[in-house]
């Protein structure tokens, strides 16, 4: 999965604008306690990175 592929799924799911908020805010014990934001500026592929999402979400597996 590119980032950009990631970022669309991430405004499908929570909005436009209020993707990027959570991301930045969200802290997921998931990625390690980081953020969405730090998990991926950290090098996290961006496949793990949604799959915490989902999780934590609570997405149907379809959506995953």
């Amino acid at each position: 999965m590119k980032h950009s592929e990631f970022w669309l799924r991430m405004e499908h799911q929570l909005g436009g604008g209020y993707a990027r908020v959570w991301a930045q805010q969200q802290v997921l014990a998931e990625l390690d306690g980081h953020t969405v934001d730090q998990a991926l500026s950290t090098g996290e592929p961006p496949r793990r990175v949604w799959r915490a999402v989902c999780r934590a979400l609570e997405l149907p597996p379809a959506e995953c």
